[in-house]
């Protein structure tokens, strides 16, 4: 069912496996009963074939009116191959890596290292480690492949489900978005996921599968090839049982699809989404259905904006608390006016002010007025017996009580 790894031949005993020797989506025949039984192992035959075993219908029938979200797409299903094997052996633009935040080796995909080289390990030190969800790109070395793209994927637990199927659609989405901003346009996919991290394999691969899906409704024109890499049975079951729900290749298969898909498929990206935390925002008060509309324009001039009105109704205000309303200004023009408010108060900083002789923001002292003012200040200074604290050498306090005496008198 799948394409297996053959030997080049010749001096070198390197497997290297071209994209049109790899099977096509499309080529796969879809199993019956009986066939699919007559090649399925004990781990197979513990999962049911959506293709052959329908919940919510009667006799393998879908439910009539019925429909899937993802629709036959000819065109998207030419681009997917399934490969059964590692995809270091794959002659493509950039295949995947699934490591770790440090990119070391010892967390790399197995494998990898080994067939690109020691130049990878070298390469990968410079980069910086990765965060999860997101990716980065290195040279492809020995590989057939031109490029490596590294991503990192989530800690899976179930209390933060949404946030790791979330995180691992990022890591496929930031690998297919570097793709292209590589102007590459073909890439081999392994599993993202580490037994390590526990992250379940048929919940990952819903993940993996509609996000490619969302990304390749959107991106059609610049992606040629994504190839699903599978090293084992269990991954192989799964994805057999998968793909006809989110790559239907026929009505058939649409419509059986529509009776099979999850509940959650995420948004037009692949993400989940909770509705409790989306942002709603409704009309307001005393506002009509009809408030936007494209502005008329005479002649054969074509309207290139559009304008909005908005019906107010002067009982709005009642409405509203005047206290919420305060909290609306502008809070450039509320900065402004502290701003100016205290330039004020600094220009009319003065020692006669700041000791009660005027107030702030009044006009500056004439120089007349700053001799009488300081001439006072002598004159009381002289009068003012402080041998007994000038004995006790403490400058501050001295000060002070000078400053304090002058103030209560």
């Amino acid at each position: 069912m799948y394409g297996r790894a053959s030997t080049r031949g010749g001096a070198s005993d390197q497997h290297v496996v071209r994209l049109e020797q790899v099977p096509r989506w499309i080529e796969q025949e879809p199993l019956s009963p009986s066939h699919a039984h007559s090649e399925s192992d004990a781990s197979d035959r513990a999962f049911a074939d959506p293709l052959t075993s329908l919940s919510g219908s009667e006799n393998g029938v879908p439910t009539p009116g019925t429909s899937s979200t993802f629709h036959v797409d000819h065109d998207i299903n030419a681009k997917l191959y399934i490969w059964r094997g590692a995809p270091w052996v794959l002659e493509v633009d950039a295949v995947v890596n699934s490591s770790n935040e440090n990119l070391d080796e010892a967390h790399s995909s197995p494998g990898l290292h080994p067939a690109a080289g020691p130049g990878l390990a070298e390469e990968c030190a410079t980069l910086g480690g990765c965060r999860t969800g997101l990716a980065k790109v290195t040279s492809g070395y020995d590989l057939p492949a031109r490029r490596i793209i590294h991503t990192v994927g989530p800690r899976y637990a179930l209390r933060y489900h949404t946030a790791a199927e979330n995180a691992l659609s990022h890591c496929y989405r930031s690998c297919l978005e570097l793709l292209i901003e590589q102007e590459l346009s073909s890439i081999a996919f392994s599993c993202i996921y580490t037994e390590t991290k526990g992250y379940p394999r048929e919940s990952a691969a819903h993940v993996a599968i509609r996000t490619v899906r969302r990304f390749l409704e959107k991106h059609e024109d610049k992606i040629t090839a994504v190839v699903f890499c599978i090293s084992s049975a269990t991954d192989t079951d799964i994805y057999r049982r998968l793909l006809p729900l989110y790559f239907p290749r026929d009505k058939n298969e649409e419509e059986i699809a529509a009776t099979k898909l999850p509940s959650d498929v995420g948004d037009e990206n692949g993400e989940t989404v909770i509705s409790e935390r989306k942002i709603r925002i409704s009309a307001l008060p005393g506002t009509d259905g009809s408030s936007i509309f494209t502005q008329p324009v005479s002649g054969n001039v074509t309207p290139s904006y559009r304008s909005i009105t908005i019906k107010r109704d002067d009982s709005i205000d009642g409405l509203v608390d005047p206290a919420f309303m305060s909290m609306t200004r502008d809070p450039d023009q509320r900065r402004k006016e502290q701003w100016e408010k205290a330039a004020q108060a600094q220009a009319g900083w003065a020692w006669g002010r700041w000791l009660g002789l005027g107030g702030l923001g009044t006009p500056a002292l004439s120089p007349t007025e700053q001799d009488s003012l300081h001439g006072r200040f002598l004159a009381r200074a002289n009068a003012v017996n402080l041998t007994e604290v000038a004995e006790m050498k403490i400058l501050y306090f001295l000060f002070s009580t000078f400053c304090s005496t002058i103030l209560i008198d």
